[in-house]
């Protein structure tokens, strides 16, 4: 599976975006899907991942009740909301493809990996 994040950008704190992510191939609809993310100087951390159908979810602490990750299986896209950002929401995006149905928030259990998109959340 191969993946490109878009829908990044500049936003005031308390602002919102929503990412994008387009798959290509035909094992998207099989895959787990997930967000991680890095802010300069720290590591890859796990943000949201959904599963195949979209009824399983999980997020991390920081950012429960404030981001929403979803998927379009006709589409091959999986997108996360993001609304009552914050500044130490800066980091870059990256969207991650997980070959089994079902979500983790273990970065190992992630083999794609798109580009990643730049997310700045000013105060």
């Amino acid at each position: 599976v191969q993946l490109v994040e878009s829908g990044g950008g500049l936003v005031q704190a308390g602002g919102s975006l929503r990412l994008s992510c387009a798959a290509s191939g035909r094992s998207f609809s099989t895959n787990a899907m997930g967000w991680f993310r890095q802010a300069p100087g720290k590591e890859r951390e796990f943000v949201a991942a959904v599963g195949w159908s979209g009824a399983d979810t999980l997020y991390t602490d920081s950012v429960k009740g404030r981001f929403t990750i979803s998927r379009d299986n006709a589409i091959n896209t999986v997108y996360l909301q993001m609304n009552s950002l914050k500044p130490e929401d800066t980091a870059v995006y990256y969207c991650a493809g997980r070959n089994s149905l079902y979500v983790s928030r273990w970065r190992a259990d992630f083999g794609s990996w798109g580009q990643g998109t730049q997310v700045t959340v000013s105060s």
